[in-house]
């Protein structure tokens, strides 16, 4: 080997240790820098022929596990997701309160039987008679308020979803915009500098942090560009960034509800556009990150326990105020038997109940009979009650007579209705079905005359009957608008009389007896779109059971939600050290790294003082 080669090896020994001490220097600088990935030099060795003349820096490395680095985005994204999942029902939780608590909706309850009580044993009493108006305007309020705090959170989950889409623009663009400044790479292919490390340093970061609100896939190129796509696989991000947008509809109350048809939506959609004027709907197609766990909390949790309450107050508000009226059984004489049912004081919502028994299989089923006076609205969803089929007929008179309505939609069950003005018959089919009975389920609005049925809570100040109308279902967001009869209010000693001719005695208990039956003891079924019960086993329970059952629901949620939570968070934890641990900065690592690349330094500096030396003796001797 000669001087020169000794020299030149040396020399490139030098410029590699400096490149690479630069590293351990940046390294350590950045060592608490998000995102951050510890870089070495990416050395090779030149030769002359057969031997080997030094070494030559081509690149900087980042030492990336791009695996670990794909699960990390994933659980990144699930973790935001069940995070933000867990605190919105905590809050929810904090709505319901605890059972046992006080100013919840069981307090408010338990106060209000508590009054009814009270009244039943002195009902000649005011205060006891005021008392029952008081516990009932308390009970209104709590689930006027319980329900502001559940739109409340809507709200929010709306503006979050907002926000998310406006944080993911900027994101895309970012990455977008690294993308196309890697095409001018250098060094060209996968090899990269240490400013084009940088870059792919921010790019990762900007990444991750789009995982945290959707969950996405993402795709590397020859040129290290990626391709960002969502999990159902959207592209989002390539050399150029899509555009999300989102329609935030202000105010949210339980009436607004998404839907994927625009033109029946009153909740924003997420969409994703591009430059050549394409457009999709994301809104119920993300799984996972924060924007996920935002629509699911809008348009589905907070829903049901809207829904929920709206039960609750609907369930209270017709035990009290809905009278069930017998239909008339034909004479024993009469061929074919049946009833008769005057559905004069039917109003909308109100309904006609008939049993009957289909004779060939013996078996006995019931009909529900809906009145609805807009046909807009028909067909009516299908029932969720086992054996009990329920259908909407339009009294308005513009379908055709009810009798006609009523055979062509229950054409094959065997049942013969005729009608004449406001009575419906329905008659036997030999053979086929016999009647057992038939009545009808309407709503009072007198507070005298009718019975000791009562309209104690109204629809603020409208009769709640479960109307179903274009806008909708009277049931939603009833909990928000229910109030107690203003008549009432004004006159207290109706709670006690309930009729005028004869005139009730003061002290009569049997309307306050009839309300605190109603309240303590009568069992109904609830629909299982309250998440309690099933389809095929409805819960059927007093209103204070159902109100146990939706709260313990709600706490358990909130557990569940919680410890979803906490173990993603471990997850994500592991996966965080993980990473870290192959790519991120060990300080005590760099350290003797530094110490061989000093000690290296000064070897190769030797060797230049060496045949410096050695020049020196040789141009001496000549």
């Amino acid at each position: 080997m000669s001087l020169g080669d000794a020299l030149s090896i040396a020399m490139a020994g030098l410029r590699a240790n400096q490149a690479s001490m630069s590293l351990v220097s940046s390294n350590v600088a950045n060592a608490e820098t998000p995102g951050y990935v510890r870089k070495t030099t990416d050395q090779v060795q030149t030769n002359t022929g057969s031997i080997g003349t030094g070494v030559n820096i081509v690149g900087v490395n980042r030492e990336l596990d791009q695996y670990i680095l794909a699960q990390l985005r994933t659980e990144t994204s699930g973790a935001s997701y069940a995070s933000l999942k867990s605190s919105f029902l905590q809050q929810v939780q904090g709505i319901y309160g605890n059972p046992d608590g006080t100013g919840t909706l069981e307090s408010s309850f338990n106060a209000l039987t508590t009054a009814v009580q009270a009244l039943s044993t002195s009902p000649d009493s005011s205060s006891a008679r005021i008392g029952v108006i008081n516990a009932a305007q308390a009970m209104a309020s709590q689930l006027n308020s319980m329900s502001q705090g559940l739109q409340t959170l809507r709200g929010a989950a709306e503006t979050g979803i907002k926000d998310s889409v406006s944080t993911a623009n900027n994101l895309m663009k970012q990455i977008a915009t690294i993308n196309n400044q890697l095409q001018t790479n250098p060094l060209g292919g996968t090899s990269t500098d240490s400013a084009t490390a940088a870059l792919l340093d921010q790019r990762d970061q900007y990444v991750t942090q789009l995982s945290q609100l959707m969950d996405i896939r993402v795709t590397t190129n020859s040129a290290n560009q990626v391709t960002v796509f969502t999990g159902s696989g959207v592209q989002l991000v390539g050399n150029e960034a899509a555009t999300l947008s989102f329609d935030a509809q202000g105010t949210v109350t339980p009436n607004t509800t998404w839907n994927s048809n625009s033109a029946l939506s009153s909740l924003g959609s997420i969409k994703v556009s591009y430059s050549n004027g394409g457009s999709i709907d994301l809104t119920d197609t993300l799984k996972s990150g924060k924007m996920a766990a935002y629509v699911e909390l809008r348009d589905k949790t907070l829903v049901q326990a809207q829904t929920q309450l709206d039960q609750f107050a609907a369930t209270m508000s017709s035990a009290l105020s809905d009278k069930t009226v017998s239909g008339t059984a034909t004479a024993a004489a009469t061929v074919p038997q049946g009833y008769d049912i005057n559905t004069a004081n039917l109003m909308t919502g109100n309904t006609v109940n008939l049993t009957y028994t289909d004779v060939a299989s013996n078996t006995q089923r019931t009909l529900t009979i809906v009145r609805v006076d807009d046909p807009s609205v028909l067909p009516l969803p299908a029932s969720t009650t086992p054996n009990n089929k329920v259908i909407g007929i339009d009294f308005s008179g513009t379908s055709g007579t009810v009798a006609a309505q009523l055979n062509a939609a229950l054409n094959g069950a065997n049942l013969n209705f005729t009608s004449s003005g406001s009575t419906l018959s329905v008659r036997n089919t030999a053979g086929f079905t016999t009647v057992d009975a038939a009545s009808t389920t309407v709503t009072q609005t007198g507070l005298t005359g009718n019975g000791v049925e009562v309209p104690l809570f109204t629809d603020n100040g409208k009769a709640y009957s479960g109307a179903t109308t274009v806008s909708g279902s009277q049931i939603t967001g009833l909990a928000q608008r229910l109030s107690v009869n203003t008549a009432l209010s004004a006159d207290p000693s109706r709670l006690v009389v309930y009729s005028t001719s004869p005139q009730t005695p003061s002290g009569d208990a049997t309307r306050a007896n009839f309300i605190s039956q109603q309240l303590n003891n009568a069992k109904f079924a609830y629909s299982p779109q309250t998440g309690v019960g099933s389809a095929g086993t409805p819960f059927s329970g007093t209103l204070l059971s159902y109100m146990q059952q939706i709260t313990s629901a709600q706490g358990a949620a909130a557990a569940a939600a919680s410890q979803v939570a906490d173990g993603q968070n471990v997850v994500l934890s592991t996966l965080q050290q993980k990473f870290t641990a192959t790519s991120g900065v060990n300080m005590d690592e760099e350290m003797a790294h530094l110490l061989s690349l000093q000690n290296a330094y000064s070897a190769n500096a030797r060797v230049m003082s060496t045949v410096n030396d050695m020049y020196k003796t040789l141009m001496q001797a000549f």
